[in-house]
């Protein structure tokens, strides 16, 4: 059987531009070598987030998810029912503090460039954290509270997605290895090649997530996606109101933005509907090396002890990682390739794949109709030279 587009990755990523593919009337099969949602979708906190964003393309695509997720929801319960759609979606804000002197100001400065370009970056004295955060260190200096922040649950989300794939007449094929692109006389996509034969298509998205760069290498199309890798604690369940928004300090953003291969840390305390509580963030690039190493668990441990003394008594029950999708410059990496028609990229998300998937699978889906986004697509194309230059020095080391 053809179809109109076959995308390859069945994480959030994939399953948000397979759903906006089917919702405009695509024929769409989406293909796994894994379990749908099992890798770095697994791996993910479910951070929908503007408040860590600079403005820029990034902000105004996390600003257009952020818009687009309840409704999608919606959407996904009308057509599913509510059990189907489930993915404890939670517009819970969230609380950014500085605990050194020195980081105050640059913390007012992010949030007053935020609030230019439109967010909700409201200040908090130190003093009144307490009402927000009654469990947070009185070390603080500053804090910005971004009531847009929110939190749903990946796994539950991207199954929702698949399932209203499904029910659109679309097939998810987990346990089905891509291992390239069939191409015709003119070097235009024809199909994807699989380890199961080739699936005949007109287009073919490469949602691989930090292994973006090897599929798009094999479909003879290469751009600078690598891992990077991030570890999470989960503590035992506490009761309720123990940690009420996402909360995490001021040098977080710095983490994000950062491009060295060495280990960065910043702490990222939230709870989930369940009561347990998630404790990041980590990030390092050290390839697919899946090592649990304890001295950056004892490391986050630490710092979240530092923000929330409270934690410091609290069992971690359990500890996992996963890797992000990084891109040298940091931008995602959306649109179809020039060298090669009909090959599309929704990749390159780093940490903040989740927030921005919703975002992300109506932009690709309107470029792929021919629709007019609503978000600017230019800073997200594959031929800047952050993502290609970038990847043929890879080729040549």
């Amino acid at each position: 059987m053809a179809y109109d587009v076959a995308v390859v990755g069945a994480g959030v990523i994939g399953a948000a531009c397979a759903e906006a593919l089917t919702a405009a009337g695509l024929s769409v099969t989406v293909l796994d070598r894994g379990a749908p949602a099992s890798g770095t979708t697994a791996a993910g906190e479910g951070n929908v987030l503007v408040s860590d964003k600079a403005p820029g393309p990034e902000l105004a695509l996390a600003r257009d998810s952020r818009r687009r997720w309840p409704r999608l929801l919606a959407g996904l319960r009308d057509l599913l029912g509510p059990r189907r759609a489930a993915a404890e979606w939670e517009a819970k804000g969230g609380l950014v503090v500085a605990t050194a002197p020195a980081a105050a100001g640059p913390l007012a400065d992010f949030a007053a460039a935020q609030r230019a370009a439109g967010v909700h970056a409201e200040p908090v004295s130190p003093a009144g954290t307490g009402a927000l955060e009654p469990h947070l260190t009185d070390a603080v200096t500053a804090a910005v509270h971004y009531p847009e922040d929110g939190q749903l649950q990946p796994v539950l989300a991207t199954t929702a997605l698949l399932a209203a794939v499904r029910a659109r007449g679309g097939r998810v094929r987990p346990g089905v290895t891509a291992l390239g692109v069939a191409v015709g006389a003119a070097g235009a996509v024809t199909g994807v090649r699989t380890d199961r034969g080739t699936v005949e298509c007109g287009a073919v998205v490469n949602a691989c997530g930090p292994w973006a760069g090897r599929f798009a290498a094999a479909a003879g199309a290469p751009v600078a996606v690598l891992p990077r890798r991030g570890m999470v604690l989960v503590t035992a369940a506490l009761p309720a109101g123990t940690v009420r928004h996402k909360v995490y300090d001021a040098d977080y953003v710095g983490a994000v933005a950062g491009g060295g291969a060495d280990l960065r840390t910043s702490t990222v305390v939230e709870a989930t509907r369940a009561g347990t509580v998630l404790v990041g963030s980590s990030r390092e690039r050290v390839g697919f090396d899946e090592t649990v190493r304890v001295a950056v668990l004892r490391e986050l441990a630490r710092k979240a002890a530092g923000l929330f003394p409270v934690l410091a008594g609290v069992r971690v029950i359990r500890a996992y990682g996963g890797f992000r999708p990084y891109v040298p410059d940091h931008l995602p990496v959306i649109g179809e390739d020039p060298r090669r028609p009909g090959l599309w990229h929704a990749t390159g998300h780093e940490g903040a794949g989740i927030g921005l998937a919703a975002g992300t699978g109506r932009l690709l889906a309107d470029l792929l109709t021919g629709g007019t986004p609503e978000v600017d697509a230019a800073p997200f194309r594959v031929d800047r030279p952050g993502v290609m230059r970038e990847a043929a020095a890879d080729e040549r080391a």
